[in-house]
């Protein structure tokens, strides 16, 4: 399997001197194209900050990250800009859309600075809305829609520009029980469907058990790792059980 991310003995401390603190300690990680890994463990386990490095939002204080192939440590912050537009989307927990913008806009917005034509932009973003289901919101302004929707629109803007990988930070963390689980059904379809890549940070065992492979962190290490079985009964609460492991 070809691999999309890769770290080796990544590690990360906030401060310096005395008042340092490890945040991510020798994290040896590969994420596989195709897979669907959850990252899960109790608050300030270190799972936000993995995320934040495989994406090249910050950079590690010690070992390295690899995106399909290419080491973030040797690359300019231009080449960093450039390789987070074309090979890495973000979905976050706030949806970070711009209010003042139409829904259509908000999504387009990262395909037109990636270089797309405004016509490429556009089929684009009309081919994510209609299969997100939010097509006829389209000219509206994302501060008008649902948590839900607004999460859906999220979702399109960070797949405008096809990446490789997806890279979710509690996509579900600010959405009630019914938008959680209809914006985690797109993102198993997705996978299903389009084959994406997509790593995913939960502190929710019903979330994590929708992934294939869950990675549970503690103190900023990898305490557990597992994959799921589709067939098993009872899949959260074996996540659940994973993460009592990991705290």
């Amino acid at each position: 399997m070809t691999a999309v991310l890769e770290t080796t003995g990544l590690g990360k401390l906030h401060g310096e001197g005395a008042a340092a603190v490890t945040a991510l300690a020798d994290v040896d990680l590969t994420v596989g194209q195709g897979e669907f890994v959850a990252v899960t463990g109790p608050s300030g386990c270190g799972k936000s900050t993995l995320l934040n490095l495989l994406g090249g939002l910050d950079r590690p204080t010690s070992g390295e990250v690899l995106v399909h192939g290419e080491r973030l440590a040797g690359a300019s912050e231009a080449r960093r800009a450039r390789l987070r537009r074309s090979e890495v989307g973000f979905v976050f927990q706030f949806f970070n859309l711009i209010g003042n913008l139409s829904v259509a806009d908000n999504v387009e917005l990262p395909g037109l600075l990636a270089g797309l034509s405004a016509r490429e932009a556009k089929q684009r973003r009309i081919e994510l809305l209609t299969t997100l289901g939010i097509a006829e919101h389209a000219e509206q302004s994302p501060t008008r829609l649902s948590g839900g929707q607004q999460q859906r629109v999220a979702i399109a803007r960070a797949l405008i520009n096809r990446p490789k990988v997806l890279l979710a930070d509690e996509p579900t963390g600010n959405l009630d029980s019914t938008s959680a689980r209809d914006v985690m059904a797109l993102l198993r379809t997705m996978h299903a469907e389009r084959g994406q890549t997509i790593v995913l940070v939960t502190h929710d065992a019903r979330v994590a058990a929708r992934a294939d492979r869950v990675i549970t962190m503690r103190d900023g290490t990898i305490a557990n790792e597992t994959r799921l079985d589709e067939g098993r009964t009872d899949v959260a609460a074996t996540v659940s059980r994973l993460m009592q492991l990991g705290v």
